[in-house]
């Protein structure tokens, strides 16, 4: 039996897991590919710190380098994270004919076009199901499993730490600063949150699925990125009386206009399936021309779970490479699911030209006119209103909150209305603005 020698490129949480997996379902894994894997080789930035993982046997180099280049290694993980290192040793791996899978969301979503155009001409894959919602086989399902289909939208909660402090805000009634506080001490969220709570880790993910959805070129410099540290409790409280629940997601859309492609907190009816996926949990639905409405739900993160999307990447890559050295090219489905050139690059619709539906919330001095005034700035704004709630406080009622939910309307017309609201004397808060996503 021929043996597949594997070099890992970081031993953190997920190249931890990843060894265990390949370790303890040896047998398993043999068993679906024919060949026996084994890492033979580790790159970590630490030599000498003790590590939770069997390395016996396994050569150790502070070096990521001497993997790629090591003649006989026949796939690379990459494991290291960001996209300045990583995409160099990739980069280099490739040059030197090796296949590479990868759970690096940022060096896809940025450099991904430039990377499979280097694979391309060295007729080597490379494989990245973990870069996306962990161990639930996303990508996958929607690159192949769907290749039947045309699929008209996605909508996914693809970033655990947003879909956890939303929650505990929703369950416990606390506020943002503190639930974020707790999500640190537990480890969902880092000690700079910035990349998970203002949505640039789901806007990596979302640019990669979009792309395999509808044949694009990967444009993460062209989403609409928003995150979750303006939502309050208020907003939470009233969205519970209205019906709906705050979710934070991605949402690709195909249109006659082109792919919306944006990341944001959005209202969904307290129905819809995704509406339920509480936790640090991850979920996306897709809607497809010929199955309809598809859910894929599961962990989204996490040593193992993560771990396993990798090992089945490396398990994918393993029986495409017939004979080592011989026919041992890239996989027979394209990286991004559509060969290169075959799709046209569609526009991707600019923010202001979206159209959905909103909630709006404000805090007004209580006297006769505001109200009438501020539907008739929606009214010439071309927005109509669904629902008007009036929520008074303050002494002798002086001072109300009014929340509103308006029909479909274009965002540029949104935005203009907010622009003359906040002119109106009597309007005494900023206005909070929320998308609402019926996602049927």
């Amino acid at each position: 039996m021929k043996v597949v020698n594997v070099g890992l490129i970081g031993l953190g949480t997920v190249g931890t897991g990843t060894l265990r997996i390949l370790q303890r379902n040896s047998q398993e894994i043999t068993g679906r590919t024919g060949r026996e894997i084994t890492v033979t080789r580790v790159a970590v930035g630490d030599l000498n710190k003790q590590r939770d993982a069997d390395l016996e046997g396994i050569v150790l180099s502070g070096d990521p380098m001497d993997i790629a280049r090591d003649p006989a290694i026949d796939i690379v993980v990459e494991m290291i994270g960001g996209d300045d290192i990583a995409k160099e040793v990739v980069l280099e791996a490739i040059r030197h004919k090796k296949h590479v899978v990868t759970a690096n969301k940022a060096l896809i979503a940025v450099h991904g076009n430039e990377i499979f155009a280097l694979a391309e001409k060295h007729n080597v894959a490379v494989t990245f199901e973990a870069a996306v919602a962990g161990g639930i086989p996303v990508i996958k399902a929607i690159r192949e499993g769907l290749s039947a289909n045309r699929i008209e939208w996605l909508a996914g909660i693809i970033n655990g730490t947003c879909n956890y402090i939303l929650t505990r805000m929703e369950q416990d009634g606390l506020g943002f600063a503190e639930v974020l506080s707790d999500a640190q001490a537990l480890g969902y969220a880092e000690a700079d949150p910035e990349f998970d709570v203002e949505g640039i880790d789901a806007a990596h993910k979302l640019t990669i699925l979009a792309s395999i959805a509808f044949g694009i070129p990967l444009q993460f410099d062209k989403l609409h990125i928003q995150g979750i540290s303006e939502i309050t409790i208020e907003d939470i409280e009233y969205a519970k009386e209205l019906g709906f629940r705050i979710k934070h997601l991605g949402i690709a859309r195909s249109s006659d206009a082109g792919i919306e492609l944006r990341v944001h907190p959005a209202m969904v009816p307290v129905d819809r399936l995704i509406a339920g996926v509480n936790g640090v949990m991850n979920a996306t639905l897709v809607q497809s021309d010929a199955v309809g409405p598809t859910l894929y739900y599961g962990a989204g993160a996490g040593a193992e779970p993560t771990g396993s999307a990798v090992v089945a990447d490396i398990v994918d890559v393993v029986r495409s490479m017939g004979d080592i050295g011989e026919n041992s090219g890239a996989s027979p489905v394209p990286q991004l699911g559509f060969l290169p050139g075959s799709m046209p690059d569609r526009q991707i619709v600019p923010i202001e030209d979206v159209e959905t539906a909103y909630y709006l919330r404000m805090k007004v001095i209580n006297r006769p006119g505001v109200l009438a005034a501020i539907t008739k700035i929606f009214g010439d704004s071309d927005i109509s209103i669904a629902t008007i709630l009036q929520k008074s406080h303050g002494a002798n009622n002086t001072e109300v909150t009014i929340i509103m939910l308006t029909q479909i309307a274009l965002e540029s017309n949104l935005n203009q209305a907010v622009t003359h609201i906040r002119k109106i004397d009597s309007v005494t808060s900023e206005i909070q603005s929320i998308r609402l996503e019926n996602l049927a």
